[in-house]
């Protein structure tokens, strides 16, 4: 019987030993593997880019880098005319030809991108911002806030977005700053809407109910949870308006309501130039093709965002 226990009682042991080691002795797995993932994702992502799209987006880059740093793209002054070269047709000297005072159009239209696309940008924040707050507000509260704030988006929606921006800049003044904010307040009710619809369909959503079933604030389970799961669409409609902005600002200083004389800003270059059509056609087709280019690029890459699954 000794000899019974004395063999019987090591195979557990040994087994027990076995168990507890064998982990120890696994080789850790390969990072490789995940290392190449991400690689292959982006790479594939690359391969779907249509060239319409990248087309859009070195546009977009383009007249990004002529506002952030226009002297890397034309040396000559914008904004003080040369003697004798009035009027002179596009050539190697001057790429896109010079005005009626001896301007460089190419050195005018690299400098006035950063007032077209910093208005552009200015209405778009002023729009997003003020629209999300008032549909946010509208499709949480609901009842009468909702009805206040809905029928004000109403009353903007009736009013023409051009005579709705010129009555905001004769109230403020000329200028791209408030021709800017005047584009930004008649964007203000697109947003609105959009915002309101999609917090009220995050607001009935299982896991809003929840978090207020479990004791979270109002104003915490709005900025947590309904604020970020409605802004997809959002973003989409805001890389759309940045175009329509820029269409807008451009309009404004054809009509002699944004930037002054002599500022080079793109709808005043075309304004400028429409008195010379018949002897300078490039005064007004240089920077109205530019504008074309931009805004058709906005609306290609916002149109990608809209397609693009939440």
């Amino acid at each position: 019987m000794n000899t019974a226990v004395s063999t019987a009682i090591p195979k557990p042991l040994a087994s027990g030993v076995a168990s507890t080691a064998a982990p120890r002795l696994a080789p850790p797995p390969a990072p490789a593997a995940k290392s190449q993932r991400p690689v292959l994702i982006d790479l594939q992502r690359l391969r779907r880019l249509s060239p319409t799209l990248a087309l859009a987006w070195l546009v977009i880059a383009t007249a990004a880098l002529w506002a952030l740093v226009p002297g890397w793209f034309a040396h000559q002054n914008p904004v003080v005319g040369q003697a004798g070269q009035q009027l002179l047709e596009p050539g190697l000297a001057h790429w896109l030809g010079t005005d009626a005072l001896g301007r460089d159009l190419w050195a005018r239209v690299v400098h006035g991108s950063v007032h077209s696309l910093s208005g552009a940008f200015l209405a778009v924040a002023v729009g997003l911002v003020a629209g999300t707050l008032i549909g946010l507000l509208a499709g949480a509260a609901g009842g009468r806030v909702d009805d206040a704030l809905m029928r004000f988006v109403d009353v903007l929606l009736a009013v023409p977005s051009l005579l709705l921006s010129l009555t905001i800049i004769i109230l403020l003044g000329f200028g791209t700053i408030n021709a800017a904010i005047a584009v930004g307040v008649a964007s203000v009710a697109g947003f609105a809407r959009l915002v309101r619809s999609e917090v009220v369909r995050v607001r009935r959503s299982d896991y809003v109910e929840a978090a207020f079933g479990s004791g979270g604030r109002f104003a915490a389970v709005l900025w947590r949870h309904v604020l970020p799961n409605s802004l997809t669409s959002v973003v989409a409609l805001a890389a759309l308006q940045f175009g329509s902005a820029i269409l807008s600002i451009s309009t404004l200083g054809f009509l002699g309501y944004g930037a002054p004389p002599p500022t080079p800003e793109w709808g005043l270059l075309i304004a400028e130039g429409r008195n010379y059509i018949a002897t300078a056609w490039w005064l007004t087709t240089a920077p109205g093709l530019v504008v074309v280019a931009v805004v058709l690029a906005a609306n290609r890459i916002g149109a990608s965002f809209a397609r693009r699954p939440a």
